[in-house]
């Protein structure tokens, strides 16, 4: 019965481990709602592929790339503030594809599990879109991470150090949307941004150096996937929700820690 959750187990690694140094910089950036604005209008890029009849995994990326452009665009204008931009953009994306998918009258969709992930359904060849996406953010965060550390910490004295904010900033919320995009099916389009933050925000309170909460953040989410598949396979719990469940009881057990110090 093992070989039955190894898929499922795989895919929640790849996504913990990637998402673990991701949901850093959204903690320290404070980009929680702009995470769950993509999450919101991945819908849509769903919507997408099933209209167009295309592989779902490229429709989602494409939608979740193409709103985190637009949202850098909107944002370097300053027509309004950021969270009102967000909250805006956040709901009506999700409206949008909650509209569109109602049309598709000859395709039967079962939201449920893209609204909050199926994670016992992955399969053998999922896990090839997972670990591909993950190797891609992987990559490009290495390439980048002293920039992006320097930008996160104070835009203008890395402007000074001649680092290109605008752009690790861009670079920064596509990565955002591709994780979000290749985790979309597993976890869900509501709950997808928890796997971000939960295990990040857990991770500070042990972590001395960035890169210590990087590694540590994966770790995290890698033990919550774990922890919410046991207690999805023992008590017949959803997967997804149960995992998040486990990634907010390891934070609350981090926070009593503190208070006991």
């Amino acid at each position: 019965m093992i070989e039955f959750l190894l898929p499922s187990l795989f895919a929640g690694l790849g996504i913990a481990c990637i998402a673990g140094p991701l949901g850093s910089f959204v903690v320290w950036r404070r980009m929680a709602y702009f995470g769950d604005t993509l999450a919101h209008a991945s819908l849509m890029g769903l919507a997408l592929g099933f209209l167009l009849d295309i592989n779902l995994y490229l429709a989602l990326t494409i939608c979740c790339l193409a709103l985190a452009v637009i949202l850098v665009t909107l944002q370097k204008q300053r027509l309004v503030a950021t969270d009102t931009l967000l909250g805006i953009l956040a709901h009506s994306a999700l409206s949008l594809g909650l509209v569109s998918v109602s049309f598709l009258d000859d395709v039967r969709i079962d939201l449920m599990s893209y609204l909050f992930g199926d994670l016992l359904a992955v399969t053998p060849g999922d896990l090839i879109y997972i670990y591909l996406g993950a190797a891609v953010i992987g990559f490009v965060m290495l390439i980048f991470w002293r920039s992006l550390l320097s930008t996160t910490v104070n835009e203008e004295l890395a402007a000074v150090e001649g680092h290109n904010t605008d752009l690790m900033r861009l670079i920064l919320m596509l990565m955002v949307g591709l994780v979000i995009a290749i985790g979309m099916k597993f976890v869900g389009a509501l709950i997808m941004t928890s796997l971000l933050i939960i295990p990040a925000a857990t991770a500070r309170r042990f972590a001395n150096t960035p890169e210590q909460m990087a590694l540590l953040a994966s770790a995290l989410g890698s033990l919550s996937v774990i922890l919410g598949l046991a207690l999805s396979w023992h008590f017949d719990t959803p997967a997804g929700p149960s995992v998040v469940l486990s990634a907010a009881a390891l934070f609350l057990l981090s926070q009593a820690k503190k208070i006991q110090s």
